[in-house]
């Protein structure tokens, strides 16, 4: 993964979300394309595939991101998905189950959360553009991913911030990926140069640090990489 050095003269700001997921990674490079200088904002959950930190790591250093922010939010606290708790990651679900209703890996508020603290850095940074790397198209149902939820984040955006009420500011939440197939995620990326070897989907990672092959996240990541039509770089556990 080649890396590059942040751009010494300042460019427009975006605090981009990166989980260190496939999704994030191209949302990530687009922002970079789009000639941002990128503020990278990762999560620590304390998410059951937590092995994701690390590739988000590389992948802001790859960036060039001016600063990256870790900041731990423990929802494992609140429990109520299968990310965060106890509960069995589904294996194996057919497309069209996984499209159906919302699973048990969905987080509560998770992306409210995340935008909200985002947008906490963005006001300080004075930074009108957040890059959030949702997906309306191949998911698995979360709430949190449509469009409709984006265009209300914004209006509140615009509501409940001191430059957004003084009408200095005005927010954009960037969606790049949010109508596009997994394989049109992957065709944009590696036209951006990304090695997705560096970045991480499974819910339900093994002892020996392999992707599952099985929950929702690595069979929508394979569905993608085969309508590609290009070689996936994962490793998996099961092939």
């Amino acid at each position: 993964m080649s890396t590059s050095e942040p751009d010494a003269t300042p460019r427009e700001p975006a605090v981009v979300l990166l989980s260190g997921g496939l999704d994030s990674a191209t949302c990530a490079a687009i922002a970079r394309r789009a000639g941002h200088d990128i503020y990278a904002l990762t999560i620590d959950y304390n998410q059951r595939h937590r092995v994701e930190l690390d590739c988000a790591r590389a992948l802001a250093k790859s960036y060039g991101a001016r600063r990256q922010v870790e900041l731990p939010v423990d929802l494992s606290c609140f429990g109520g998905s299968a990310l965060t708790g106890h509960f069995e990651v589904p294996k194996d679900r057919p497309a069209d189950e996984m499209s159906c209703g919302i699973p048990v890996t969905y987080v509560p508020a998770r992306n409210t959360v995340f935008l909200s603290l985002a947008l906490a850095w963005a006001e300080v940074l004075g930074a009108r553009h957040i890059y959030i790397g949702v997906n309306a198209l191949d998911y698995s149902g979360y709430p949190d991913c449509r469009p409709e939820f984006i265009e209300a984040f914004e209006t509140m955006a615009a509501k409940a911030t001191r430059l957004g009420v003084e009408g200095k500011w005005r927010l954009k939440v960037h969606t790049p990926l949010i109508t596009m197939t997994k394989a049109e995620i992957i065709r944009t990326g590696l036209a951006l140069g990304i090695d997705y070897a560096h970045t991480w989907s499974c819910y339900d990672p093994t002892l020996e640090g392999l992707h599952c092959g099985r929950c929702d996240s690595c069979l929508l990541r394979k569905k993608g990489f085969r309508e590609a039509g290009v070689p996936d770089p994962t490793r998996y556990a099961l092939p």
